[in-house]
């Protein structure tokens, strides 16, 4: 049987992958975080030896009548980014996938009522939202699968947490699986209009698009770190008034997978929380907890009120 050994909610703005220099020069001769933040995450999670596959949940990869999961042998080539080709220009990329694992979690999409194709064509798109992450915590580490899953652009919430149970599903049924899952995304996602942007481009959260969308953010920082995944699922509403990218449904998908408003697993914060142009982002970290991801009774919160819309 297999099982999900870990997962995260991780940025993967365009940043981290600019020379050193640059970032500095962004940021006020300062290194961003979300890149000292990976490095650690790499050597403290993405070197063990206790997990075989990866699995991306990329807010970037948008479809329209489906979920899409990558289903191939091996990907790999060369990324030239449509958004900024700029900054992201050739990069390489080489991993093995995991057909098996992919066809295992399709195998469930009737059971939860939902869609869901593997795809092995070596020419499908590939998105920075995985490929900056595999950059940091991949390469170099030939034996790890990746495999990657988009969201569906027509799904709604629940939606996205069936596409996550049938993940669930999926690893379960396949035997010695061991997963870390990854919701490759940001949380409040307005960018600052082209003619201002250049005024807040240091990860100085004041730089967040309003001090309203920075106060949401952190707000779900903190149940995160309390292990309140169900007050970040209750509060949904109230949080898309903030444009999360994607909806969400990076993180949405992987509440699904983990046990949705029963997961208790608390987040370990590996970046300070910080301005892209706007929106907000953070590297959070969930380890398994001993007694697995669920718990009949969440731990007691300072937030256990509802929060008004």
């Amino acid at each position: 049987m297999g099982e999900i050994v870990g997962a995260g909610l991780l940025a993967h703005v365009p940043t981290i992958v600019l020379p050193e220099d640059e970032r500095r020069e962004l940021n006020e001769g300062k290194e961003i975080t979300l890149v000292t933040g990976l490095r650690r995450l790499r050597e403290e999670v993405f070197e063990r030896d206790d997990y075989d596959t990866v699995v991306v949940l990329d807010s970037h990869w948008a479809t329209t009548v489906e979920f899409v999961l990558t289903a191939q042998d091996r990907r790999a080539g060369l990324f030239t980014s449509e958004e900024l080709p700029r900054g992201m220009c050739r990069m390489p990329y080489d991993f093995p996938g995991d057909p098996e694992l992919a066809h295992a979690i399709a195998s469930f999409a009737d059971a939860h009522g939902t869609w869901i194709t593997p795809i092995d064509d070596a020419y499908l798109p590939i998105y920075y939202a995985t490929v900056n992450l595999w950059k940091y915590l991949g390469e170099g580490l030939p034996d790890k699968r990746w495999l990657t899953i988009g969201v569906c652009q027509t799904g709604d919430m629940e939606d996205h947490l069936r596409l996550g149970r049938a993940l669930a599903d999926g690893i379960a049924a396949t035997p010695g699986r061991r997963v870390l899952v990854i919701a490759s995304g940001a949380l409040s996602h307005t960018f600052w209009p082209l003619r201002e942007l250049r005024d807040h481009e240091a990860s100085d959260p004041l730089h967040i698009f309003t001090p309203e969308a920075r106060e949401a953010d952190l707000r779900r920082i903190a149940w995160f770190k309390e292990g309140r995944h169900d007050k970040v699922l209750q509060t949904m509403d109230e949080f898309w008034k903030f444009k999360p990218e994607a909806r969400f449904s990076h993180y949405l998908m992987m509440a699904g997978a983990l046990g949705e408003q029963a997961c208790t697993a608390r987040g370990r914060q590996y970046s300070a929380y910080e301005n892209s142009i706007g929106t907000g982002q953070v590297h959070l970290w969930f380890d398994r907890p001993a007694g697995g991801w669920t718990a009949a009774t969440p731990p007691a919160s300072p937030h256990s009120q509802p929060q008004e819309a």
